[in-house]
Formats: C-alpha cells, sequence, structure tokens
C-alpha cells in the first residue's frame, strides 16, 4: 500500500518508514501539512499529524475531505477527547493515540483500506451476518424472512450500509436521508434508529459513537 506519512519529527518519522517498509508497504514521508495537499492524491492511505510546523492537522484533513476521499488515519499525540471528535468529523477514517503498538496501527491500517471500498453500481447488496440489504430493490432480510421497513428507515439503514464498518455522523446521516440538518430532525434520526435496532433485532449490528453518530458492523465482522 502506498502510505503517505505526515509528521514533522525526525525521529519518529524514521522509525515509521523503516517499520512499514518492513511490513511490504510503500510510505512517503513528508513533514508539512502543504505538502500533504499537495501529495495526497497519489497515495492509498494518509497518517496524519495534527501537530504541524505550518498548518494544523485538522485543517489539512478538512482540506482534503473538500477533494478528495483518501483514507486517512489520524495518528497524534494530541488525545484529547474535543479533537477526537472532532477529527472524527471532519472525516478521519480512524484515529489512534501516541504511542501506539505497530501491530495495532498496522491492523488499523488495514481496516481502514478495507473499509475505503465504497459500494458502487456493481454491489448492490450489502450482506452482515445474516442480515441482507438490497440497495436497488430496497428489501431487508433477516435470517430467512423479509423485515418491513418504513422509507425513512430504510433510507437510514441505506445511507449505514453504503459505508459498512465506518463511523457516520449524525451530521452525515441528516444531510444524507432528510436533505438539510435541521434541528427539528435530529429527534426522527433517533426515532428511525430506534425503529431499525426493534425490527432487525441484531444486538451490536448498530453500534453508536458516542459524541459523533453511528455505524453499521461490517461484513468481515469488524
Amino acid at each position: 500500500m502506498r502510505v503517505l506519512l505526515v509528521e514533522d519529527d525526525d525521529g519518529v518519522a524514521e522509525a515509521l518508514v523503516e517499520a512499514l517498509e518492513a511490513n511490504g508497504h510503500h510510505p512517503r514521508r513528508v513533514g508539512r501539512g502543504s505538502d500533504a495537499l499537495t501529495a495526497h492524491r497519489d497515495f492509498d492511505l494518509l497518517l496524519l499529524d495534527l501537530v504541524l510546523p505550518d498548518i494544523d492537522g485538522l485543517e489539512v484533513l478538512r482540506k482534503i475531505r473538500k477533494v478528495a476521499q483518501t483514507p486517512v488515519l489520524v495518528l497524534t499525540a494530541r488525545g484529547d477527547e474535543r479533537s477526537i471528535v472532532r477529527g472524527l468529523r471532519l472525516g478521519a477514517d480512524d484515529y489512534l493515540v501516541k504511542p501506539v503498538r505497530l501491530g495495532e496501527l498496522l491492523a488499523r491500517m488495514d481496516a481502514v483500506a478495507r473499509r475505503s471500498v465504497r459500494v458502487g453500481p456493481a454491489d448492490r447488496v450489502v450482506r452482515v451476518g445474516d442480515v441482507t440489504i438490497d440497495l436497488e430493490g430496497r428489501r431487508v432480510v433477516v435470517g430467512a424472512a423479509e423485515v418491513p421497513l418504513t422509507t425513512k428507515e430504510f433510507d437510514v439503514l441505506a445511507a449505514l450500509a453504503r459505508r459498512a464498518g465506518t463511523a457516520v455522523s449524525r451530521q452525515q446521516l441528516m444531510d444524507e436521508v432528510w436533505g438539510d440538518a435541521y434541528l427539528a430532525v435530529s429527534r426522527s434520526l433517533d426515532v428511525h434508529l430506534a425503529g431499525l435496532r426493534a425490527k432487525l433485532d441484531r444486538p451490536g449490528l448498530l453500534t453508536t459513537i458516542r459524541g459523533f453518530g453511528y455505524r453499521l458492523a461490517s461484513g468481515d465482522g469488524d
């Protein structure tokens, strides 16, 4: 995998580059946010530090997300809840706080890379355990039984299914399902999610991410 490492600490960067190369990846290191903004399109995944000498890493992430969906894994010493939530809201695919064990980092990178393959025209059916979601036919089957959903319940489930295994913010869901993230529909989202959980009756299928949003389990058991 082609990995762009955005890290201004030379010692940390050298150790990471060596470890990534030893595990079959093809890393390139840059030390400035401006370099990441010009180079990110040439890579399969970004490892992004937030403390950079020229631009805050969260601003780098925000600008990248305006033009590209390249997977971004934030790797930083900034571990306060506000930074974590903001990073996820701005579109980070994962967030790790230094120091991190190499094995965990490599596993998280692999998971992010798998999740970055979104459901396309040829992938209209999403399967998670014994739950089958037919995005084109707007049908949901749990076990051997079809489960009737309201229009909005299916729309919410479909928005999550297209990003199975990935955290989706409340705002993203409301924008996609209702068109605008008005405060008035925030409670409606809660009601529809409660209805989905009750009808699907699969604990763990839909996970609430406190302070951010929701995630549908992925088909590989994540």
